[in-house]
């Protein structure tokens, strides 16, 4: 691991579908946070990386990044996701790196390019997540 979570994050924070999938932010830069994900397990019918897997790679590691950026009195959300799926993982990891676009006030908008093993381009994404007061009820 490159950056570490702030210290203001609970310890091992994640998800219990990050949990189930097996995903792992390996680097907590803000600026290029990266995350990890086994295509094992996560394979729809036909042996292909499932493409909600991907999009859950994505939400975390997106809206993980606007939480860190937001700082600890903030919540974040997302509320707008788009991705594309470019060339099929069948197997191994595929791994997320998620860098901003924007960082306002209230939105901030990052972009996802997930690439397998051998480095190739498998999805791109956008992810625009909404910055809250931690008081405001979601």
């Amino acid at each position: 691991m490159s950056t570490p979570p702030p210290d203001w994050l609970p310890d091992g924070v994640s998800s219990p579908l990050d949990d189930k999938l097996g995903v792992q932010i390996i680097d907590w830069n803000p600026d290029r946070m990266v995350a990890t994900m086994p295509v094992s397990g996560n394979e729809q019918p036909f042996g292909l990386l499932h493409g909600g897997a991907t999009c859950t790679l994505v939400e975390t590691i997106g809206s993980m990044a606007a939480a860190v950026g937001a700082g600890p009195d903030k919540q974040v959300v997302g509320i707008e996701l788009n991705a594309s799926y470019l060339r099929a993982a069948t197997s191994g990891t595929v791994t997320a790196v998620c860098t901003p676009v924007r960082r306002g006030r209230t939105l901030s908008t990052f972009v996802i390019e997930i690439t397998d093993d051998r480095g190739r381009q498998t999805a791109t994404a956008r992810l625009t997540c909404m910055t809250l007061n931690a008081s405001k009820k979601v």
